[in-house]
C-alpha cells in the first residue's frame, strides 16, 4: 500500500494549465464572494414549500438509506414544521437536475459532485458529518483482488480499471489527476477505463473478481466490510490518498432565508446518540454534523477539478 498527500503534485499540474476562477451559473449571483449562490433579494423569487424534499448521494443501494435517514427527517419535519420526504435518487447528474429544477430542497451532495451542484444548481452548502474530535473525511483507494497480479500502481499500465461515474471525486476526479500527476498515466492510453456507476458497484465488482482494480472511497468499503456485504480479506488495497471531505449537506438557494435557518438547525441539534445514522455512518467514526465553508474545505477538491480540466457545464 502506498499512502502519499499528492496535493502538491496535482497543484503544480493545475498550475500548468490555463486558470479557471470558478465561477456560478448566470442564474445566480455571489455579492459577497464566498463561491455560493446568494438567497434571492426578490420576495418573489423565494420559495417556502409545504414539504421539504430530501435526497443522499446515490453512494449505495437507495432504499438502505431511506430507513437510516427517516429519524433525521423526522426530527427535519418537527424543527421546520414541514412534511419532509427522502427522494432516492439514482445517479449524481439526477440529483443535481432535481435541485436545479426546484424538486429537491435539501440534499447531501458527495465531494466531487459538489462543486457542480454549487455552480450550476445553486446548491448551498453548510454541513458535512464529523466524529466526535471534529475530525473528518475520507480517502480514495486504489483496490484489487488477492493475486489478482496487481501489487503497485504501476502494474495497471496496460490493464483495466473500474471507476464509479465521472462527477465522483474518489471515484474517477481524484485517482485521474493522481494517476497523471504522480504516475504518468492517463486513462485510454495506459490503462482502459470502465465505469460502474456507483461505489458498492466498483467494490462488490473487485471482490467477485468481475474488475481487476477500481478507485473507490474507504468509508464506502468500510461500511460495506461492516455490513458483510463483501469480506476485507476480498479486497487489497495498492493505494491511498490524502483525506478528502466527504458529503457536504445544504439547501437550493432560493428556499425563504427563514426556512433555510430552520433547516440548518435541524441538521444542528439532531440528537445522534442511538439513531439509525449514528448507527450507520458510525462505522466511519462519524457521529455529529459540523459546520463547514465550501469555499475553504472544497479548495481540494477544485484544485483536482482544475487538475483535470473540469468545466462546469450547466446546460
Amino acid at each position: 500500500m502506498k499512502t502519499l498527500s499528492t496535493l502538491t503534485a496535482i497543484a503544480a499540474l493545475a498550475i500548468a494549465l490555463p486558470a479557471q476562477a470558478f465561477t456560478l451559473d448566470d442564474r445566480f449571483t455571489d455579492a459577497d464572494g464566498d463561491l455560493i449562490a446568494d438567497i434571492p433579494s426578490d420576495p418573489s423569487q423565494l420559495v417556502d414549500p409545504s414539504t421539504l424534499i430530501f435526497a443522499y448521494t446515490p453512494v449505495e443501494d437507495p432504499a438502505v438509506y431511506a430507513e437510516v435517514w427517516q429519524g433525521f427527517l423526522d426530527h427535519m419535519a418537527e424543527v421546520t414544521g414541514k412534511d419532509v420526504q427522502f427522494f432516492p435518487v439514482q445517479s449524481n447528474a439526477a440529483q443535481i437536475e432535481a435541485m436545479r429544477a426546484g424538486r429537491l430542497h435539501v440534499a447531501g451532495f458527495n465531494t466531487g459532485s459538489n462543486p457542480l451542484a454549487v455552480a450550476c444548481a445553486g446548491f448551498r452548502p453548510f454541513a458535512m458529518m464529523a466524529a466526535e474530535d471534529g475530525s473528518f473525511g475520507y480517502e480514495m483507494e486504489i483496490i484489487t483482488y488477492p493475486d489478482s497480479g496487481i501489487e503497485t500502481v504501476e502494474d495497471l499500465r496496460g490493464q483495466s480499471m473500474a471507476f464509479t461515474s465521472e462527477t465522483s471525486n474518489s471515484g474517477f476526479k481524484a485517482p485521474s489527476a493522481i494517476l497523471m500527476a504522480e504516475f504518468g498515466m492517463v486513462a485510454g492510453e495506459d490503462f482502459e477505463p470502465a465505469f460502474s456507476g456507483a461505489h458498492d458497484n466498483s467494490i462488490l465488482g473487485v471482490a467477485n473478481k468481475d474488475y481487476l482494480a477500481a478507485s473507490i472511497a474507504n468509508s464506502v468499503k468500510g461500511r460495506m466490510i461492516d455490513r458483510e456485504v463483501v469480506s476485507a480479506d476480498q479486497l487489497v488495497t495498492i493505494y491511498t490518498s490524502q483525506t478528502f471531505p466527504t458529503t457536504g449537506y445544504g439547501t437550493a438557494h432560493n428556499l425563504t432565508p427563514e426556512l433555510q435557518d430552520a433547516i440548518r438547525e435541524a441538521f444542528f441539534t439532531f440528537e445522534w446518540e442511538g439513531s439509525a445514522l449514528a448507527e450507520e455512518f458510525g462505522r466511519n467514526g462519524e457521529d455529529q454534523f459540523i459546520e463547514i465553508s465550501f469555499q475553504d474545505d472544497w479548495s481540494v477538491i477544485r484544485t483536482i477539478d482544475e487538475a483535470n480540466g473540469v468545466v462546469y457545464n450547466c446546460n
